[in-house]
């Protein structure tokens, strides 16, 4: 198993270190920075030119990532994605944390977990493999905005996608139309062994890509957005953007300001109001009237 998983972390650090500002890296380098992460995780060095080749390989067969050698150069990613870096970023984060952890002798006193911990999680091994076999998932799903009311769901599941700390379910539907699922709303899972093609057309990187968090409805228009901040919460915003098109406008002793493009759902206005202390709207003017409606009837209900 930590065989399995060394190696595993080894292609996420490949693409990780190929993801940096240097367009190429030595394989020399490569190595020397493999050899020296892997040591830092407590997994056997010695890493050789062979390996690095074959992992190559298998990193395009496993992650569809196309590395290439510039003679004379070194290694680079080919048609890379800024998203796609962020989100190989973040998955080695995750395989760290989760190395650590199973570890519990070494990390016990130094990882604090999480107390409210997400409902069906166990049941993600189960989804993933569905998800590599493409075979037909059964499952009772329960509407939370219907009373709790619970139905029965038989799904191609496509992709699993994390959002705000939730897991979810990227299926394609009865009626072949691509819908997301709590995976902790997700009863009496069954992995069939039907089987089903994949719909290759799906682009995951463009399917929340004007969206905050898991809500995306092309109902919604995409709208231009600019918000302002004080200095403080400027900082906080700064280092966890609110956006992947976060721009910033504004950076001095008396605001913080930014611009985004996206959806306006309900999950981003929620998000806007984690920070409402000092939250500007300075546009578009619908936004501005539906945070102003929400202070209003905050006001009511906790009226002293």
């Amino acid at each position: 198993m930590k065989k399995n998983m060394g190696r595993l972390i080894r292609y996420i650090l490949i693409i990780h270190k190929l993801s940096g500002q240097k367009k190429y890296v030595s394989a020399e380098d490569l190595i020397s920075y493999l050899n020296l992460q892997m040591d830092l995780r407590g997994y056997e060095v010695g890493i050789s030119q062979r390996t690095l080749q074959r992992d190559i390989k298998e990193i395009a067969d496993m992650f569809d990532v196309e590395i290439k050698n510039y003679r004379g150069y070194g290694y680079y990613i080919a048609d890379r994605i800024e998203e796609t870096d962020i989100r190989y970023q973040e998955l080695l984060l995750n395989f760290d944390l989760l190395t650590s952890m199973n570890q519990v002798s070494q990390s016990v006193g130094y990882i604090i977990p999480e107390h409210h911990r997400p409902k069906g999680i166990e049941s993600i091994p189960a989804i993933i493999n569905a998800i590599k076999e493409h075979r037909i998932t059964e499952f009772d799903y329960i509407l939370v905005r219907k009373g709790d009311k619970i139905i029965s769901k038989r799904v191609k599941p496509h992709f699993l996608k994390e959002s705000l700390g939730l897991w979810y379910l990227l299926a394609l539907d009865e009626h072949d139309a691509l819908k997301a699922y709590g995976i902790d709303r997700m009863r009496n899972i069954h992995v069939t062994d039907t089987t089903f093609k994949r719909d290759d057309s799906i682009n995951p990187d463009d399917l929340f890509k004007h969206s905050y968090g898991i809500w995306d409805d092309p109902s919604i228009p995409i709208e231009d957005i600019e918000l302002s901040y004080s200095p403080l919460d400027g900082k906080f915003v700064k280092t966890t953007p609110l956006h992947s098109s976060q721009k910033i406008l504004a950076d001095n002793d008396d605001e913080f300001r930014i611009s985004l493009r996206l959806r306006i759902t309900n999950d981003f206005v929620m998000a806007l109001l984690s920070r409402s202390a000092s939250l500007t709207v300075i546009r578009p003017l619908s936004l501005l009237k539906r945070i102003n409606e929400i202070y209003r009837n905050a006001l009511k209900r906790n009226e002293l």
